[in-house]
């Protein structure tokens, strides 16, 4: 890490906590003790008001009443920022409007140089969705669903929802503790644990028609569902090992109970597993028929004999024509 990028962290390190010590500096950023009291006395240099305490547990603390200096950005953080600006574009994500406020301020903020360096990379990079038309950083065109913001404020206040939902042109209401909420499929999805049915819900936001909190007295405690979630957990019975083809294969299409795990910091690797209920028809002939679909990019570490039986017979069939 350069120099200046690691002040500026340091910095922000400081600015985050009331009290810190050289050692912690050191442990942190895994600099030695000279490094870590230089770097200090620069930043006190640059205006941040350290108060330092003497003694065997002395360490630093920052003044009350004062803020950190102007924070200003590396090349690599400002390209960083405008990269995720243009990569999450049409992707239907909530406070969409701030983003529009946020691009204004960060162009403010950084030199002609630097703009310069945005404006090239605004011409030359494309992600998925982007209009080439227009790819205009500034251009508000992927709303998102319309509940999404109001289910994040609520359940950024608490987690026990009360949420009603259309479904096949009826309007029905559940009261859920909120696990997650995740995209996939591009569509959002709500996985909540039933407080009535004492079951594990997918709900999708597109259906919601309202969320609420749910009233105190009918709750269950978070200990209870975390017992409940564990007497229902179901043993893992299929392992599958994912390649770069095989990941593409999953992102076109995938059964929506089934997940992902990247296995290095490229996505270009990971692992699924899941358990199937290899007693149900249905279930069978659908994941037999996509592990053919995901095609040979997979190592199966672990397979219920009836769906090696199930993938026999269709290679079986395949073949006879």
């Amino acid at each position: 890490m350069k120099k200046v990028e690691r002040i500026n962290i340091i910095m922000r390190y400081i600015n985050n906590r009331a009290h810190f010590t050289i050692s912690e500096i050191m442990q942190e950023f895994n600099i030695s003790r000279s490094t870590a009291i230089r770097d200090i006395r620069e930043i006190e240099a640059m205006g941040m008001p350290l108060v330092a305490e003497v003694g065997r547990d002395g360490g630093y603390f920052v003044m009350s009443n004062s803020v950190l200096p102007t924070v200003r950005f590396t090349d690599n953080e400002i390209k960083a920022l405008f990269i995720a600006f243009m990569a999450t574009r049409n992707l239907q994500l909530p406070y969409l409007k701030s983003r529009h406020s946020l691009a204004e301020k960060l162009l403010g903020l950084i030199s002609q140089n630097q703009q310069d360096d945005l404006v090239l990379l605004n011409q030359i990079l494309l992600f998925e969705g982007t209009n080439p038309h227009n790819p205009d950083l500034l251009d508000l065109s992927d709303l998102p669903q319309p509940m999404l913001e109001q289910l994040i404020q609520t359940l950024l206040e608490d987690r026990y929802l009360a949420v009603s939902v259309e479904e096949a042109r009826e309007i029905k209401s559940y009261p859920i503790y909120l696990m997650r909420l995740y995209r996939e499929k591009n569509a959002w999805q709500i996985e909540g644990f039933d407080l009535v049915e004492e079951k594990r819900r997918i709900i999708p936001v597109d259906h919601l028609t309202d969320v609420k909190p749910y009233p105190e007295k009918k709750r269950m405690s978070k200990k209870k569902i975390a017992e409940q979630l564990g007497k229902q957990e179901e043993a893992i019975n299929l392992v599958v090992e994912l390649g770069p083809k095989a990941i593409a294969q999953f992102k076109k299409y995938h059964p929506l109970k089934m997940t992902i795990s990247y296995t290095n910091p490229y996505q270009t690797t990971a692992i699924l597993k899941t358990f199937l209920n290899v007693h149900h028809p249905d279930e069978l002939t659908d994941v037999t028929n996509w592990l053919l679909f995901l095609g040979a990019d997979i190592k199966v570490r672990e397979i219920p004999k009836e769906v090696v039986e199930a993938l026999q017979d269709k290679v079986d069939v395949l073949g006879n024509k």
